[in-house]
């Protein structure tokens, strides 16, 4: 009788198992959420990637520390897309399907993001903190998305707004060779035209750039007599063309957007100086801000040694995101509770730093800065 009161008990507890089991959450277990991510690797050789990766990971073992989200500790599997649109879309969908992991989180770069929207959208997955400033991540309205950073048209307008107050009219624009390249070329030119600037340098590149296209590129500028060149994509091309351009002796201005912009000044070296930079974050260098004074005290603590820097801060940022989204879900997170918890409450609690999310719209921040690289190779805001 007894066995068969324990074999009874057993069976039950089985049964309660299997329906829960079958009932959850990709994802959510008792002790842990899976959290899924793509990002530009590239096989160790991207140092900006290395930087966020730096950041997300000060954020994500502080929070683990102190005892998780709900009881759980936040696991995150990261994929490295190698730059590629189309293989970071295949990371995120091997990420969901395989993997079974709860959300997408923290992709860089506009192809590799496209890539995880694209997946995220038709398998009706969050994608919490894409870190790029791609157009097609809020329009047309993406319910899926939830951007954290300002997008990169912001940028463009607020580096030639300060461009044309000092005499500029004649603007080039380095690009990648993709449909995203070319969403950005549109906005540079119609912000040009609003502004009464003229747009007379298109300069877009592939992966695989040669030393010939760069001179090519840098001989474009000259006949063109551009003033000031705007950026999208890698930093590794931009540099190469500035340093074509100063040894052809160009005395054009070269500007750059956030993503990368403390590798590219530190890769430039004495070539940075002068330099404006469009930023999407508080100085990670100075302890102005709450979040900047979070970040350091953080970083320096888990990462000793390791500098400061716009990419380790967008990192901390994002994630810290991610953990409030989740934070929001509550003790047992749903995709479809998590999206709807984020759009009541509106915004995300990111110390103090104003950004919104509703039914219709996933804005983020819309904060947008100025840098200026000085002879020493800081940033002055």
């Amino acid at each position: 009788m007894i066995h068969k009161k324990l074999w009874r008990c057993a069976l039950v507890a089985a049964l309660t198992w299997a329906a829960c089991s079958a009932g959850a959450t990709d994802g959510v277990e008792p002790r842990q959420l899976l959290i899924g991510q793509s990002i530009a690797l590239q096989g160790g050789r991207n140092d900006y990637a290395a930087a966020v990766m730096d950041g997300v990971r000060a954020y994500l073992d502080k929070t683990n520390a102190e005892g998780g989200v709900h009881g759980r500790q936040i696991a995150l599997r990261t994929l490295d897309d190698d730059n590629s649109g189309a293989q970071a879309e295949a990371n995120a969908r091997r990420l969901v399907q395989q993997d079974k992991v709860f959300l997408l989180f923290g992709s860089i770069e506009g192809g590799p993001s496209s890539g995880v929207l694209q997946a995220a959208s038709e398998l009706k997955v969050p994608f919490i903190g894409p870190m790029a400033g791609t157009p097609t991540l809020r329009e047309p309205f993406q319910p899926m998305v939830f951007p954290v950073r300002a997008e990169h048209k912001d940028e463009f307008r607020a580096i030639l707004e300060m461009a044309r107050g000092t005499g500029v009219r004649r603007v080039g624009f380095m690009r990648t060779d993709s449909e995203v390249g070319l969403l950005h070329l549109r906005n540079v030119k119609a912000l040009c035209h609003t502004l009464g600037m003229e747009f007379v340098a298109d300069l877009p590149f592939q992966s695989n750039l040669s030393d010939a296209r760069i001179a090519a590129m840098a001989q474009t500028l000259a006949q063109s007599q551009t003033q000031l060149v705007l950026n999208h994509g890698s930093i590794g091309a931009y540099e190469k063309l500035i340093r074509q351009a100063r040894a052809q002796g160009l005395r054009v201005t070269f500007s750059a957007v956030n993503s990368g912009s403390t590798e590219l000044a530190r890769h430039l070296g004495e070539l940075a100086h002068g330099m404006v930079m469009s930023q999407v974050l508080p100085s990670p260098f100075e302890r102005r801000t709450p979040i900047a004074r979070e970040y350091q005290d953080d970083f320096a603590r888990r990462l000793p040694g390791k500098p400061f820097s716009y990419g380790s801060l967008e990192g901390y940022l994002s994630a810290k995101a991610l953990v409030e989204a989740l934070r929001l879900a509550g003790p047992q997170p749903t995709r479809e509770g998590l999206i709807g918890a984020i759009e009541s409450a509106g915004s995300l609690n990111l110390s103090g730093l104003r950004n919104s999310y509703g039914a219709t719209r996933h804005q983020g921040m819309s904060l947008v800065e100025l840098a200026i690289v000085t002879r020493d190779g800081k940033f002055l805001h």
